[in-house]
């Protein structure tokens, strides 16, 4: 929390634990640095106790009163134990070769003042299986307890971006920045396209300028401009360190038993210019390129300036560390969450100028990830989804289950700061905050935990960072249980001023010029409430941006999009591969289903802003159908028709597009009641050129009551633009979307009830009653195995099915699913149904405003005042019924004002009538 940025969150026992395992050490770190010992080579006899330069197969051990210079490469070695210190001489390329590093004292190559210029490997082998040097911390590692480890290589300049387009075939490229990049070394170019094995790995050649010769031909375009305002550049990032700390090659091979770094306790690690190579052990905790474990205040620690490639276990690892610095490193070919915050604990980092390329779910295999795919885009195996989650979270394939929908950045616990990074090729997620209520893992249950809030802590800092490339750009959801298992839709992240109070305020949170394209799903998705993005720039993904409410509709606005840019398609036309793609000249996001309509913006659940924003270039073409604003496709769950848009502008841009309903563009399968219902609220008519319009579903299939003669139709987009006041009507038995029996006056209220729903596991604490049955419209299995929605499940599928009504208006008649209908003041309804009951209810719409409904066979009214005619009904300013003929005739009149805060249960006028 933002008051305890100065503690320390390392449990006492984990503590002691610690302390046992490190005094098994001969001297601490500050007790090595403050002894003046006389430095002596590794190659002078009279180093060593036995007078004899270590051989072949040694283990090695450099006392505590020892500071050796390593003047030469020796024989490989069968370990090396530190307890005073190891330097590198740097007059020498030089190789060390050992099965294990045990660090009490200190490593040192280069200083922070004086970095290393020459070459220095250090490589990890695996002759002697299952060494256990020190318990809890493996074997073939670099394994610090007490000690510090000091690496700083000479390279600075770790990555750039293309000045110019590299095509096909091309042998050279242009970036923008080689300074210090030489012949011989290795680079990587970023995918730019759709899917991040258009990765490819380069040496140089040859190097003039900012030019570079390649040591064999491109496979892939690779895209560097900035196109139609936005950025996509693509990355090249420097694979070779002059420092480079390995596993011998046979890690290459399954197992995938790379080398490891580990840190515990009161050590230290300040690392920079290094290459780690062949690290990480597959499938094994605690087994990571580079790892801070348990360390607690790490401030001045840092890596940085760091390549990590071609590993088999995450990247950088940091648990139950706070204040580091993570910078200006670049990761290609990982496997599992890279740039890795473990517990959600962990606060005060910073994670600044990273590049991560082709980030993977496995070594080999493919993902099997929980996701919101369209259906059209999935496979046979999906089908059975419980057998799919199953597969996806406990098949043993992966270290977590959410490494199936892996992340280049997994954001456990929102205090700390992420700016300015790149996830360039994730199999599934770029950037993903998924928060668990209390941190985890070594921290479970801990007294310091149950006060740590990461759902309910404020961002510390989330801007410039860019995602490209992956499935999801950006993940703003899914937050993770306590068996680390996630749902489509779970409880949300809401920071408050006062993390411990569920009732407390919520505090506003700002997410600052990101840039997200060529996600082959979604550029953004988010869950929660008074979110401000701004400066955001999306472009060329199959979906820019879908915003998904986390409180019930209980703040004042859920999501405002301010001052952005959202592009359908650029100049980027990437690699086009299927019959499909060379036909249409580009490459498409899901080449499963080539016709899918491509989305700038996705309105969803309650109130949604956009202001002042920008959309270019979404054209319907023979290939498929598109739109720059949008609902999501083809939501079941709640809406409001209180989200607007002003200040937008169009450019070559189709403003709006309600795809017709299609199983294969659908995640959600439960109905659609939400979608046909949407509405947009065009404040200033810079979509419609009506100013305070109304933009309603009219597909000819599903169209809305509210659209009749006074309405504009615009068939390409499949929607009407009506004036006048719209709000919504309910005609359940239930209070709104809800069950009558919800309680949701309160914060707690609410979140026990979301708990039962749309996939999400019991909130801590939640009292047995709302633990219980989930509300209409909710999945019957937790944890996104049932079909719930990509915005969860809240309205759509009732409990027990009911007799259909229909709508009838000026002849017309309309349909109706899951009890719901966007309505207009002013306007008479004729509704037809076998029920026996029906409840009428208004909600969202102004004081003073009345609807009229016929009801032929109806009888009685519960409430009301009756009136004697229908002339006296028209003349009502109360809710009023008459009964005429053989029909029952309401006025239900909204005597209160809207409330700025509209939830579904906040129903203004309501009466229930029966035969």
């Amino acid at each position: 929390m933002r008051g305890e940025k100065n503690r320390s969150f390392l449990p006492m026992s984990l503590v002691l634990a610690l302390l046992v395992a490190s005094a098994i050490a001969v001297l601490s770190t500050q007790e090595v640095r403050t002894q003046s010992v006389r430095a002596t080579n590794w190659s002078d006899p009279a180093t060593w106790p036995n007078k004899k330069v270590p051989a072949a197969g040694d283990k090695v051990i450099i006392g505590k009163d020892k500071h050796v210079v390593l003047d030469i490469s020796p024989p490989a070695l069968g370990g090396l134990s530190i307890d005073g210190k190891l330097s590198f001489s740097n007059n020498a390329d030089l190789e060390l070769t050992t099965e294990w590093i045990m660090l009490h004292g200190e490593l040192a190559i280069g200083t922070e003042g004086k970095p290393h210029t020459r070459k220095a490997t250090i490589t990890l082998s695996d002759n002697v299986k299952g060494e256990e040097v020190m318990v809890g911390m493996g074997d073939r590692g670099i394994m610090i307890a007490g000690g510090t480890l000091n690496l700083h290589g000479s390279t600075t300049n770790t990555w750039s971006k293309l000045s110019a387009t590299a095509n096909a075939g091309a042998t050279s490229i242009q970036v923008l920045d080689a300074r210090g990049w030489k012949v011989g070394d290795e680079i990587v170019l970023a995918s730019t396209d759709f899917d991040p094995r258009q990765a490819e790995r380069r040496t140089i050649t040859s190097i003039r300028g900012n030019t570079i010769t390649l040591d064999r031909k491109l496979d892939f375009m690779h895209f560097g401009k900035i196109t139609f305002g936005v950025d996509e550049r693509g990355e090249v990032g420097l694979l070779t360190r002059n420092i480079k700390i390995q596993a011998s090659a046979d890690a290459a091979q399954a197992p995938f038993f790379g080398g490891h770094i580990m840190a515990m306790g009161s050590s230290t690690m300040f690392v920079e210019g290094v290459e780690l190579n062949r690290m990480g052990q597959n499938l094994t905790l605690a087994r990571y390129p580079i790892h801070w474990h348990l360390v607690g205040d790490a401030k001045g620690q840092y890596i940085k300036n760091a390549a990590i490639h071609d590993t088999y276990n995450r990247c950088v690892t940091v648990h139950g560390t706070n204040f580091l610095r993570v910078e200006n490193n670049v990761t290609y070919n990982t496997v599992g969450h890279c740039f890795f915050l473990e517990d959600g604990i962990e606060h005060g980092n910073e994670f600044i100028k990273n590049l991560a390329i082709q980030t993977k779910c496995h070594t080999t295999l493919e993902c099997v990830p929980t996701n919101l795919a369209a259906n059209g885009e999935r496979g046979a195996n999906y089908a059975n989804r419980q057998a799919y989650r199953e597969m996806s979270f406990n098949s043993g394939n992966t270290l977590l289950p959410s490494d199936n929908t892996v992340a280049s950045y997994w954001i456990t616990n929102p205090d700390n700061s992420f700016i300015d990074n790149v996830a360039a090729g994730s199999d599934e997620n770029g950037f993903w905050l998924s928060l668990p209520e209390h941190p985890q893992g070594a921290f479970k249950d801990s007294e310091v935990s149950k006060t740590i809030w990461p759902r309910r802590t404020p961002l510390r800092a989330f801007r410039g960072n860019v995602a490209h490339s992956n499935f999801d750009g950006f993940m703003f959801d899914r937050n993770i249980y306590e068996d680390n298992t996630f749902g489509l839709a779970t409880i949300p992240f809401l920071p408050l001023t006062n993390p411990a109070d569920l009732d407390s305020e919520v505090v506003e949170t700002h997410f600052e010029s990101l840039t997200s394209y060529k996600n082959r799903n979604g550029g953004l998705w988010s869950r929660g409430d008074l979110f401000v993005f701004s400066n955001l720039k999306l472009a060329d993904n199959a979906i820019g941006m879908t915003p998904s409410a986390g409180d019930i509709g209980s703040s004042r606005f859920k999501t405002r999009l301010v001052d952005s840019l959202v592009v359908g398609e650029t100049d980027n036309s990437g690699n086009p591969t299927t019959p499909e793609e060379v036909a249409y000249g580009r490459s498409l996001p899901k080449r499963r289903i080539p016709d899918f309509p491509i989305r700038g913006y996705e309105y969803y659940d309650y109130r949604d802003d956009v202001v002042n924003t920008t959309f270019v270039n979404f054209q319907d073409n023979d290939r498929r159908k598109t739109g720059a604003l949008s609902w999501l496709l083809f939501a079941s769950s709640g809406v409001s028709t209180g989200s607007t848009i002003s200040g937008a502008k169009f450019v070559n841009a189709k403003p709006v597009y309600f795809p017709k309903i299609d199983s294969r563009f659908d995640n959600d399968n439960r109905g659609g009641v939400g979608y046909r219902t949407l509405s947009i609220h065009d404040l200033d008519g810079s979509v419609t050129g009506v100013p305070d319009s109304h933009i309603m579903l009219h597909d000819g299939e599903n169209d809305s009551v509210v659209t009749d003669d006074s309405c504009v139709i615009h068939p390409t987009w499949n929607a009407s633009v009506c004036t006048g006041d719209v709000g919504r009507l309910n005609l359940s038995d239930s209070r709104g979307e809800l069950p009558g029996t919800v309680n949701i006056e309160t914060r707690t209220a609410r979140f026990a009830f979301l708990s039962t729903i749309g996939g999400n596991r019991p909130a801590a604490g939640a009292p047995p009653a709302a633990r219980g049955g989930a509300a209409p419209g909710a999945p019957a299995a937790r944890g996104g195995a049932a079909p719930a929605g990509r915005g969860g499940a809240r309205g759509g599928r009732g409990a027990a099915a009911q007799q259909p009504i229909v709508l009838s208006r000026n002849g017309k008649d309309f349909k109706i699913t899951g009890n719901q209908s966007t309505v207009r003041a002013g306007t008479e309804i004729l509704v037809k149904t076998e029920r026996q009951e029906v409840t009428l209810s208004l909600a969202e719409m102004d004081q003073g405003a009345w609807v009229i409904f016929e009801l032929p066979g109806f009888t009685k009214a519960a409430s009301g005042t009756e009136q004697s005619s229908t002339d006296a009904l028209r003349k009502a300013n109360a809710t009023s019924y008459f009964r005429g003929g053989d029909a029952l005739w309401v006025k239900l009149v909204v005597t209160k004002a809207p409330l700025p805060i509209v939830r579904p249960t906040d129903l203004q006028a309501s009466i229930a009538v029966s035969r």
